[in-house]
């Protein structure tokens, strides 16, 4: 009689808890993809963000579930070549390069959109392969700030651009350019009204949609004194007129635009400012009420979402790498960037079987002006990278290592100085490299270590090493990690290598450990 009652309780039980376990939350990507142009074409999304100065650029990434992402491929290999893209004769581009991108998928074939201050101009990429590639890339002046492409259904193409006042500008048929005789019309004169004219950040980040004959365009602003705000407009043209309201003020997440799924649900991509790990994306339900989409639980971001859970980044948004390359594989998987445009002519893969080789061959005085610095994101709400260094055909004056990059960056490595090698930590916390510890080395091979503690927004940085990759020693000081618009980009772990006297030498570092959780400050 008992197992009767039991039985049915016990189910009920069983279930609730597997829906807990099967829920997703947010944020869906714990690491620095922001701005994000999503779509879905059948049963498939696809993602394009922002990763500015860094080389490949523009990612793209897909999803079956909204939830869980994988990098496939990059718009560009590069955006141009000029010495601020390769860190030439002093220059850099940190914080700029391609900004904010748009995704569109129409009559077969997949656009990526985005601009650039760097270059003053608007660069289109298209393929009939989002997956595979290749791209075909084409690009026009001027440089149209946070620009939406959009194809309506009369056959004719648009970009709306702008910061407050938007603007609306036709493109041509193969959107290669301006329609000729086409002019700039202003279709919103102030958008950030809807969340108040106080100042702040002006309206910008503008996403267009089209749902039942109804135009629908996000963007974000940034209310002086509040928060981050979703300001949704809408239109029966696009030309306008266009009323808007805000359409989510709560934690700061913003920026982005609709989606829906094959069932007929839909959701709103966002992302959100978390310190040093970077800008993070959010999903939030949304609701249609009286011709407006109504966005988040209560005007709030719920923290759980009714789709399938979450699963670790590793492997498919950031990855170890042992540098072994089987035959057909690329040199490098997708996970990796370098920081600016590298020079092909010194790393390689294959000169040493299993191991990244970083050479030398101008004199730097600067970590973050030198050359060929081999990044990948940080995740939260912990993670540790570690590798292993050859520093045998290091030259004096070398310094090779493992990096946390931001403005505010830390070092751990080796540097080679009046004949004596030894580990080193820096910290560029005062807006110098400061050398906090030097400890000697007697060996040819180093292992290094640098953990992040995002967890409540701590933004903590630690360095380690080791001789024999079992007993690890702490080296320097812990780093605050903050998001500084400079950068304007979450901290990066980064193998670098560079000269400050000869030239010619090299760095091999053995492999690339990332791990979603920490070894010694748990």
């Amino acid at each position: 009689m008992i197992k009767r009652f039991l039985f049915p309780i016990l189910l009920i039980l069983s279930q609730h808890l597997l829906a807990q376990v099967k829920q997703a939350q947010n944020p869906i990507i714990f690491a620095d993809v922001p701005d994000m142009a999503m779509i879905r074409v059948g049963n498939t999304y696809y993602m394009s963000s922002t990763t500015m100065h860094m080389s490949p650029g523009v990612p793209i990434m897909k999803s079956k579930d909204l939830v869980n992402w994988e990098m496939i491929g990059y718009a560009y290999d590069t955006l141009a070549n000029v010495d601020d893209l390769n860190l030439n004769n002093g220059k850099s581009t940190y914080g700029r390069g391609s900004w904010a991108s748009s995704l569109r998928f129409h009559n077969g074939t997949y656009y990526v959109t985005t601009f650039a201050q760097t270059t003053g101009k608007t660069h289109i990429y298209t393929t009939k392969d989002i997956e595979k590639g290749p791209w075909k890339a084409i690009s026009f002046k001027p440089a149209y700030h946070d620009h939406t492409l959009f194809f309506d259904d009369d056959g004719r193409n648009y970009l709306i651009y702008g910061g407050g006042k938007l603007k609306l500008v036709e493109l041509n048929a193969d959107v290669s350019g301006i329609k000729e005789g086409s002019t700039e019309q202003v279709i919103i004169e102030n958008a950030s009204t809807p969340s108040g004219t106080k100042g702040g950040l002006p309206a910008e980040g503008s996403q267009l949609f089209k749902v039942n004959g109804k135009y629908y365009l996000f963007n974000i602003t940034w209310p002086r004194g509040g928060m981050r705000t979703v300001v949704i407009h809408r239109a029966d043209k696009i030309t306008g007129p266009w009323e808007g309201k805000v359409g989510l003020q709560d934690l700061g997440v913003a920026q982005g635009g609709l989606i829906d799924t094959p069932d007929g649900k839909w959701y709103s991509y966002l992302f959100r400012d978390f310190g040093g790990v970077g800008r993070i994306p959010y999903l939030v339900p949304v609701k249609w009420e009286d011709g407006w989409p109504v966005l988040g639980e209560n005007g709030k971001v719920p923290e759980k979402l009714d789709l399938p859970a979450n699963k670790s980044l590793i492997p498919n948004i950031v990855n170890s790498d042992e540098f072994t390359r089987k035959k057909g594989e690329p040199a490098l998987p997708l996970v990796w960037q370098w920081n600016h445009n590298p020079d092909n002519n010194l790393w390689s893969v294959t000169e040493r079987n299993g191991f990244l080789r970083l050479k030398t061959a101008r004199i730097d005085s600067s970590f973050v002006l030198a050359r060929n610095t081999l990044t990948q994101r940080t995740i939260g709400p912990v993670c540790s990278g570690i590798t292993s260094l050859d520093i045998s055909k290091m030259k004096e004056g070398d310094f090779a290592g493992l990096s946390l990059l931001q403005k505010d960056f830390g070092l751990v490595g080796v540097k080679i100085e009046h004949g004596e090698k030894s580990i080193v930590m820096y910290s560029n916390a005062s807006g110098k490299p400061i050398e906090v510890q030097k400890v000697p080395l007697k060996q040819n091979t180093i292992f290094l270590m640098t953990e992040c503690d995002f967890r409540n927004r701590a933004d903590k940085g630690y360095f380690f090493y080791s001789f024999d990759a079992k007993d690890w020693k702490p080296i320097g000081e812990a780093i605050k990690m903050p998001y500084t618009i400079p950068h304007f980009m979450g901290y990066r772990f980064g193998l670098f290598n560079y000269a400050t006297k000869n030239v010619g030498g090299y760095a091999d570092f053995d492999f690339f450990k990332i791990q979603d959780k920490l070894v010694f400050n748990k």
